[in-house]
């Protein structure tokens, strides 16, 4: 049996526990069945382009941040850190300037 690479740490030395793949470097745990269910989520930014990952998203409109007086101005650029299958805020972002925070894909395009 081969296993895939540990997501974490990339080491070949994945077992399986139960439904788990463990990798024993790093200790790290994961179910593939989920692993591949999140590969399957598509979010599009305003433009139509499919966002990944990774991916450097720019701000297309001036965005208020709720609970704050703060604004995420136009043009401002991101790094998206995870995509979520979410309703309202799908990518989970490392915003410039302002930190770790959800935005909606409609107000982003990819860079």
């Amino acid at each position: 049996m081969s296993f895939p690479p540990c997501p974490g740490c990339q080491s070949v030395y994945v077992y399986q526990d139960q439904a788990n793949l463990v990798c024993p470097e790093c200790a790290y745990e994961w179910n593939p069945e989920e692993k591949a269910q999140e590969a399957l989520i598509k979010v599009k930014d305003a433009n139509g382009a499919l966002l990944c990952d990774g991916d450097k998203v720019t701000v297309i409109k001036d965005l208020k941040i709720k609970g704050s007086s703060q604004v995420i101005k136009i043009g401002t650029k991101a790094v998206v850190r995870r995509i979520k299958d979410a309703k309202d805020h799908q990518l989970d972002c490392k915003v410039d300037g302002v930190g770790e925070m959800m935005v909606t894909a409609q107000f982003v395009k990819k860079a």
